[in-house]
């Protein structure tokens, strides 16, 4: 049990992600396999199973134990993730983070961040993918009802402090056509008002001033431990190493003073929405 603890990589695919977290929640409430099993009316020897990558889960079995180890549906998604097959690796392993984090600062270079997207701007994003080959009109729906799910985060309470600051491109690149980035920016417009979060525009008259080239998330986790994550066009990244992710903070600290303040950010995307609605 303990080489299979020390080997299973999370970020090796959705299922070994959702077994380590299954394992992780569990010991984090102080139960053995079997104290599960008792709550959730399955063996220890099924569990012990799962959390091995030996076989995978029901989804009755991940729903139950999302409930009494009361992970915010985190293993749900996991589960759905592996369903599906849809994920980039690593990013199974992030959302599972993600879920239970106190805080979340995103940056964003080429599209809005995926907690801020409308289901409209997901879809017609995903489409393209679509039309590329990337991945197959189910894969894409998984992606999209994927994204929808994350986003309870935004809605739970207590809610998790958001703050995203995106580029100015984000803005102006017409996902969907007109019609959809007037919803898009308004949603973001309301979003902005809300207690808790914060929408920044990194303007493009920066220049070589910018301190970021990827698009970043940090996360504060429950005792102030953060997190990073990051991606390539190939995985994600789950950054746990402390100096790595203050190194990547102190980035998103520069940025966050070169960005647009929050009423000059608001008003850019109230005038840029107001250009869409003149081309529909």
């Amino acid at each position: 049990m303990l080489v299979n603890r020390r080997t299973l990589d999370p970020t090796s695919s959705p299922l070994a992600a959702l077994a380590v977290q299954l394992r992780r929640s569990r010991e984090a409430k102080g139960l053995t396999q079997v104290d599960l099993g008792l709550l959730v009316r399955y063996s220890n020897t099924y569990i012990s199973n799962t959390e091995t990558a030996k076989e995978p889960p029901s989804l009755t079995f991940v729903q139950r134990a999302d409930q009494h180890l009361n992970t915010g549906g985190s293993l749900e998604l996991l589960w759905w993730s592996w369903k599906n097959g849809a994920l980039i690796p690593g990013f199974p392993e992030y959302t599972a983070q993600e879920t239970n984090a106190a805080a979340v600062r995103l940056f964003q270079t080429r599209v809005v961040p995926g907690l801020l997207q409308i289901r409209e701007y997901a879809t017609a994003w995903e489409s393209g993918n679509v039309q590329r080959g990337k991945v197959t009109q189910e894969q894409a729906d998984s992606r999209v009802q994927f994204l929808m799910d994350r986003q309870h985060i935004l809605t739970k309470s207590p809610s998790p402090a958001i703050h995203a600051i995106m580029d100015e491109a984000c803005l102006r690149r017409p996902i969907g056509g007109p019609a959809v980035m007037v919803r898009q920016l308004r949603h973001l417009e309301a979003l902005a008002l809300r207690p808790k979060t914060t929408i920044q525009i990194a303007p493009e008259s920066l220049g070589e001033a910018h301190p970021l080239n990827h698009t970043l998330t940090l996360l504060t986790m429950p005792g102030r431990v953060m997190l990073g994550y990051t991606e390539t066009l190939q995985r994600g990244f789950l950054e746990r190493d402390s100096e790595t992710v203050a190194t990547w903070a102190s980035d998103y600290d520069q940025l966050q003073i070169e960005a647009l303040p929050r009423a000059a950010s608001l008003d850019i995307i109230r005038r840029l929405r107001e250009g869409f609605e003149h081309e529909r």
